[in-house]
């Protein structure tokens, strides 16, 4: 198995699905604090929001949480992959 890592997570593909996480190498959170994504209840969002809306992979980001159901963090500066910005 092949092993990717996105925000402040590992998840391991298989070879055959490692093409269509390819995005994330683009992601601009893979070079910043994951922390950052994943904030305190209260605490402040606008750092990863920054960075989601200079990302141009964030269309591949969203659509990703959104088929995983991932609903804690920020992905494609929504608080969560609900949609909810």
């Amino acid at each position: 198995m092949t092993e990717v890592i996105v925000p402040l997570a590992q998840v391991f593909v298989s070879p055959e699905d490692e093409d269509e996480l390819g995005w994330q190498d683009q992601a601009l959170c893979a070079q910043t604090d994951p922390e950052a994504f994943f904030p305190e209840k209260g605490g402040s969002t606008r750092e990863a929001k920054r960075v989601c809306r200079s990302c141009e992979v964030r269309a591949e980001c969203l659509e990703y949480a959104l088929e995983h159901d991932e609903r804690f963090g920020i992905w494609a500066a929504c608080l969560s992959a609900s949609g909810a910005a």
